[in-house]
């Protein structure tokens, strides 16, 4: 048993230096020097977001870039309360959501399509910030480069407590492991809250076709299909300029069923190294779990269950630093408390995904 735990740690730990060796080959670009060409739409699916809907905007209308050029979408999820907007120096959109599908989000994202003029589309959330060079960054991108689909970094803006810090070196270890993905050429995952594309490209992937009964994953479904048939024009912006700042969760039960959330759609991830990495990654910390476990009844020593955690803390560590310091430049709190919670945590949410329901936006999947 004890080889075992032992075997798939060693394991963890190779495919987790892959990653880290992978986030080290791709180049941070920031440059911005030509003249914007570029149109786009921003589509931004939202339900009962009138609190966070201003800071959005607000963050828009400070874009370095012409206003003529770029439009928001807003497509109103069955929200309680409707959503006015005030006046803007930008076009702004607001629709109804056209339900077909079991998935709120992709229908919001088909249903801005309707009414899309340009040919590139980003997808955000309402609870988005965004930086002033976003757009600009991502023009000149497109006009250097051969691409049809842009991945780009997702980072909070955190409080002092422990949940928040613990989300956002998760959230670090993610963005780690999308951005190591995409320097071995095994782009797998993305977030969809910074998520861009051209609308030739997503018709010509027939959007959501084959994974539309799935309530999550408009982001990363769409990614995987695009990279098993165009793996040359599919890329992952890592700038600066182009980092998205989101809101972290206020209580452990809401960021439980967003981690459930996020988790039940690994099962049908179409990436084998996507699902493969997932495994892996939940039979890690499941190893810890166990070690754990057998140390308290007496059946290992305390040396074995140390020195499996300090193997996973190593790289984990070195990946969640370079990731850490990419998106935010600040200094890592917690580090230490939120590993020894986190095999604890990421396994009741993988176990939890299987069988449960969660709950999202006050409904319930």
């Amino acid at each position: 048993m004890i080889f075992v735990l032992h075997f798939v740690i060693i394991l963890y730990c190779m495919a987790i230096c892959f990653l880290i060796y992978g986030f080290t080959k791709v180049n941070a670009i920031d440059y911005i020097g030509l003249k914007p060409k570029t149109k786009f739409s921003i589509i931004v699916p939202f339900r009962n977001e009138t609190e966070n809907l201003p800071f959005l905007l607000d963050s828009l209308s400070q874009l370095n870039y012409p206003m003529e050029m770029f439009e928001v979408i807003l497509v109103d999820d069955e929200s309680e309360e409707a959503f006015k907007v005030q006046s803007l120096t930008f076009k702004v959109s607001v629709i109804k959501n056209f339900r077909v599908s079991n998935s709120p989000k992709k229908d919001a994202i088909v249903t801005a399509m309707q009414i899309v003029n340009t040919d590139w589309i980003i997808t955000t959330d309402a609870d988005c910030t965004v930086n002033k060079n976003w757009l600009l960054t991502l023009d000149n991108y497109i006009q250097l480069h051969n691409v049809a689909m842009i991945a780009g970094a997702v980072t909070y803006d955190c409080g002092n407590s422990f949940l928040h810090h613990f989300q956002q070196l998760d959230l670090a270890s993610l963005q780690g492991a999308t951005i190591g993905g995409f320097g071995i050429n095994k782009g797998f995952m993305c977030n969809g809250a910074n998520f861009a594309y051209t609308k030739s490209f997503f018709q010509e992937l027939n959007g959501f076709e084959g994974n539309d009964g799935i309530a999550s994953g408009d982001d990363v479904f769409l990614l995987q299909k695009a990279v098993a048939q165009f793996p040359k024009k599919v890329h992952y912006l890592k700038s600066q300029n182009n980092i998205v700042i989101t809101k972290p969760l206020d209580d452990w039960k809401s960021l439980f069923y967003q981690r459930v959330r996020w988790a039940s759609k690994t099962g049908s991830y179409q990436s084998t190294f996507g699902k493969g990495l997932g495994l892996l990654v939940f039979a890690g910390n499941l190893c810890l779990v166990l070690d754990f476990g057998l140390w308290t009844l007496g059946l290992t020593a305390f040396q074995n269950v140390f020195l499996l955690f300090a193997l996973k803390f190593t790289v984990d560590a070195v990946l969640i630093y370079k990731s850490h310091y990419f998106l935010t430049k600040t200094k890592i709190r917690y580090l230490i408390l939120s590993s020894l919670f986190y095999p604890i945590f990421s396994t009741s949410v993988a176990l939890y995904s299987l069988f449960g329901e969660y709950e999202w936006k006050g409904r319930r999947f």
